[in-house]
């Protein structure tokens, strides 16, 4: 299907200039690595919040929510519900403590704490939670455009792909949260347009929306009793928490932004922003995809179309026409829920409409994509290049290290995207790979953070228990029956809580035990605890 006019062609190819001229813009300042990390601390908070907030309103929200919303019910906006209170946390404790340390890495502090290997380690999780991120924005974003264009998902990925490399390399970390700004502001239009066109083809309108939706129990927010084997209330308010709190307190891709700021209370105030406007914007991707529900629920014949194609997918290329219907009449919403909206723009927004909404979902992968390429190019060159290969590097070669490792992380996500090429659901794939590398990294910052007195062998014991736990969280559900008393029986979304929770209470423990009371043979044997 191809439903974009010359028109709306003219308007995504104006806003893919446009993100590349600031990248030209911006090249001009960028003579030094501080400039290109850091802005040399020139961004205002306001800016900052809204690129923050770009940042988490990326086309996995875009799409995965309203298809979520679709197949579903709102159990997912919880996530969203959880935000405030990891910003508190976050403006409270975490923005002081970077900006006091002056490194532009977030991981350095691990090596002071605990040794080489505690940064290798944070460092080695963050990228591969930026290739899952950048891998399932990639796809999203394919996911869109192939049914606008006809285009092949691959190819959407190397050309949306080269426009990010060119304005983040050329740009760095200024022209990031100036195009993010833009792009949070497009976006939000777009999703305000999508809705308003939703409406207005929907007999009934808004009424008629919310009627179908409490019929189909689609306002729900999970089940409250404390059952953490499915997606309940607490299992999403807990896994929300801890991922917030990963992105706020470890995640390189925020804690670049805070030494952008002028200072530590304009840094916690651009939490704070990026908060107000996610909670709201998340849920009026909630309410799209409950109205797209209820637009097919009256129109049924209307996604017929999307139903074979998903069917058509999953069966070999010799299924016939009446195997393809039969396997379609057994889908569920929740098995083609990202592929609803952009069918509903392919069929029902009118030429320059198009236009503006595909560069609204362009904005939401961009941003997102360029801050984890600039991110992860910054510590690659920080704590891998300088710290074990070449140390010391001087102002040229740390911006040509930069350069590289933006091209770099780059053409890894898109080959990311293309291997995530077939899966359910979009938001499921990045929940759960980011809640696996994630657990970790969290886990071992707040042992080197809260607790003070524990030193490198019990943070690496805690840390290697951890990692086990996540392991066998992770792939248990796959043993064979004869091994099912060994499964794990909590839901994949405790996977970051009960890693996180492992590391750090083992690590307190073995301190403690460390510290229990011995017979000492000279009074300087004992220590004393540090308040």
């Amino acid at each position: 299907m191809n439903n974009l006019r010359v028109l709306d062609l003219a308007i995504i190819a104006l806003y893919l200039v446009a993100m590349i001229a600031v990248g030209v813009y911006f090249a001009r300042k960028n003579k030094n690595p501080e400039q290109y990390s850091s802005a040399s601390g020139s961004i205002p908070g306001w800016a900052i919040g809204m690129s923050i907030y770009a940042t988490f309103l990326s086309s996995n929200t875009f799409l995965g929510v309203p298809g979520k919303a679709f197949g579903t019910n709102w159990n997912a906006f919880v996530f969203s519900v959880s935000m405030p209170l990891a910003a508190w946390v976050a403006a409270r404790y975490f923005v002081p403590f970077y900006r006091s340390t002056g490194e532009i890495s977030a991981y350095t502090h691990l090596e002071k704490r605990f040794g080489g290997w505690a940064r290798t380690y944070a460092v080695v999780c963050f990228l591969l939670t930026q290739l899952a991120r950048i891998g399932s924005i990639f796809f999203g974003i394919a996911l869109t455009l192939q049914a606008l264009t006809g285009f092949s998902m691959e190819m959407i990925m190397l050309v949306t792909g080269i426009c990010i490399i060119v304005y983040t390399v050329l740009g760095g970390i200024e022209a990031v949260i100036w195009t993010e700004v833009v792009q949070g502001v497009i976006k939000t239009f777009g999703a305000l347009l999508i809705l308003y066109l939703i409406v207005e083809n929907m007999p009934g309108g808004v009424a008629n929306i919310g009627t179908i939706g409490q019929q189909n129990d689609k306002f729900s927010l999970g089940g409250f009793a404390p059952d953490f084997t499915q997606s309940t209330f607490w299992v999403v308010l807990l896994y929300g928490f801890f991922i917030n709190l990963n992105n706020f307190g470890v995640d390189q891709n925020y804690v670049q932004r805070y030494h952008t700021a002028a200072s530590a209370k304009q840094a916690a105030k651009s939490i704070w922003l990026c908060v107000l406007l996610y909670l709201p914007a998340s849920l009026l991707f909630f309410v799209i995809g409950t109205a797209l529900f209820a637009y097919y629920q009256v129109h049924p014949e209307l996604i017929e179309a999307v139903k074979l194609k998903v069917a058509a997918e999953r069966l070999p290329l010799t299924a016939t026409a009446a195997q393809i219907s039969q396997t379609a009449a057994q889908l569920l919403p929740t098995d083609y829920g990202d592929k609803v909206m952009p069918h509903f723009m392919v069929t029902k927004i009118p030429p320059g409409f198009v236009g503006l909404i595909v560069s609204a979902i362009l904005s939401a992968a961009m941003s997102t994509i360029s801050s984890g390429m600039n991110a992860s190019a910054t510590v690659f060159t920080a704590d891998i290049y300088e710290r074990y290969f070449k140390p010391n590097l001087s102002g040229r070669q740390t911006m040509r290290m930069l350069h590289l490792g933006t091209v770099v992380v780059g053409l890894m996500g898109m080959g990311t995207g293309i291997a995530m090429i077939g899966v359910k659901s979009v938001l499921d794939v990045w929940w759960e790979l980011s809640g696996i590398f994630a657990a970790g990294m969290l886990g071992l910052f707040l042992l080197a953070v809260i607790s003070r007195q524990t030193r490198n062998h019990e943070a690496l014991t805690a840390t290697a228990i951890g990692v086990l736990v996540i392991l066998w969280m992770t792939f248990s559900p796959s043993l064979p029956e004869s091994f099912g008393p060994l499964r794990n029986p909590l839901h994949k979304s405790m996977i970051i809580v009960v890693g996180t929770l492992t590391i750090f209470l083992i690590g307190l423990l073995l301190s403690r035990l460390r510290k229990s009371p011995v017979v000492a043979s000279r009074p300087e044997e004992i220590e004393l605890p540090v308040h």
